[in-house]
């Protein structure tokens, strides 16, 4: 989540059995009707008259489920406020969530039913980085719309390889570089080192740190089979860290914390969005502790955050009346964001919205999202934001830092100060109204 927002968000120290979240089944109806763009008739899959079936892979049952499985919690939350308001051109969503426990061989197959058995119009915010790269290919190749993988990997943003397919979550290499602009220019003679995730995730994340600060004083890794962090936070001590960058998801953050307060070790923690939620944070860290041993911690993210932005008292509302008031957390506004996404983007595909017609909207530029810079898709360009503040715990809160929003790119490119406005909240969060 990776957000995080996926990939973001994070496999768990504390595993639960989450039941399997049904499908808001607001239809049972899935055979196609007439519909097409342009006034042309055309059978659509997932497209009938009154609904529009999508689809997605997430765990809901297995080590990741505790980090992960609130987020399509959320998205079908917004989704069955959306519906409540009339849907999108009069269609309501009908959302399908499939388990496949974090677990590439099971998304292989659980994807494939969505195609091929529901007939889903398009897959959307599939979870995870070594997941949604094992059907990639095959969503491509089935010309299926592969819409906000949650995950900040570079994988979906190959537009000529996977015309198919767009990212939801920041770049991580992005994220890195943000993250270390920012602590560079607080702490210019710190020990900076690296804590990260042995995958994708975590190369990237230390990829964009490296290329802010050059070589770090100490990288430790490990896998997200590890029950204990001690060998490592007892490396970045010996060594003499000052300042630590996590490239890690948030049951990981939360043991690094903990490892490094049994040891009394104290540094500057900076987490990316995958792993630096405060609320889901203090779930791992408990009640007692949690607060005293996350307050100072940095983190970056790219959606509405603050207690007092109109995105986020919308969604705290539909996370009320719509998802039993569930705990709030970057992972419920990670989910209805990217929900929203989706009905932005299908409401500019038109009235009657087809595959071809969902990439053409996305490919337009005229997809924003409700980021705090605007979304950026392209025909070129298949990542969503292209920068991200800087949160800063303090007496308890979370919040942006103001002044403290950067964009840049992936590569070698400058960080930069961002200095126009967050997308705002408008209709209600329903596009189109």
């Amino acid at each position: 989540m990776s957000r995080s927002r996926p990939a973001i968000r994070r496999p768990a120290t504390v595993f639960i059995a989450a039941a399997l979240i049904g499908a808001t089944a607001l239809s049972a109806c899935s055979t196609p009707e007439k519909s097409g763009s342009s006034g042309e008739a055309k059978d659509v899959p997932g497209i009938t008259k009154t609904s529009v079936k999508i689809g997605t892979h997430t765990p809901l049952t297995g080590p990741a489920s505790a980090g992960y499985a609130p987020i399509s919690k959320a998205a079908a939350a917004y989704f069955a406020y959306l519906n409540a308001k009339g849907g999108v051109n009069g269609r309501k969503i009908d959302y399908v969530v499939k388990d496949d426990g974090y677990n590439p061989a099971t998304t292989s197959t659980v994807v494939r039913e969505l195609v091929q058995q529901d007939k889903v119009f398009a897959i959307v915010n599939g979870l995870g980085t070594p997941t949604h790269a094992a059907v990639v290919d095959y969503l491509n190749q089935q010309k299926v719309p592969d819409l906000f993988v949650a995950s900040g990997a570079s994988l979906w943003n190959q537009p000529e390889k996977s015309p198919q397919t767009f990212g939801f979550n920041l770049d991580y290499v992005r994220e890195g570089k943000i993250l270390a602009h920012y602590l560079q220019e607080k702490n210019p003679d710190a020990k900076f080192c690296v804590l990260r995730q042995d995958d994708d995730f975590g190369k990237d994340l230390t990829t964009g740190i490296t290329q802010v600060l050059g070589k770090v004083t100490a990288e430790q890794k490990y896998a997200v089979s590890n029950e204990s962090l001690t060998a490592q936070i007892g490396a970045l001590q010996q060594a003499g860290c000052t300042v630590n960058l996590l490239g890690t998801v948030t049951p990981f953050t939360a043991l690094a914390l903990g490892t490094a307060a049994k040891m009394g070790y104290r540094a500057q923690w900076a987490a990316s969005s995958s792993g630096g939620d405060y609320p889901s944070l203090v779930g791992y860290l408990g009640e007692d502790v949690g607060p005293k041993l996350l307050e100072g911690l940095v983190a970056a993210n790219y959606l509405p955050f603050n207690a007092d932005d109109d995105w986020v008292k919308l969604f705290q509302q539909i996370n009320t009346e719509y998802n039993a008031d569930a705990p709030f957390t970057g992972n419920t506004i990670y989910g209805m964001s990217m929900a929203y996404t989706f009905a932005e983007a299908l409401s500019q595909a038109g009235e009657n919205p087809t595959r071809e017609g969902i990439i053409e909207a996305l490919q337009s530029g005229s997809v924003k999202s409700n980021g705090i810079t605007p979304a950026a898709f392209s025909a070129t360009n298949h990542e969503p934001f292209g920068g991200a503040g800087i949160t800063v715990v303090s007496k308890g809160v979370q919040a942006y830092l103001d002044g403290q929003v950067f964009t840049t790119d992936a590569q070698a490119g400058p960080v930069e100060a961002y200095t126009g406005p967050a997308v705002a909240l408008t209709g209600e969060g329903i596009p189109g109204k």
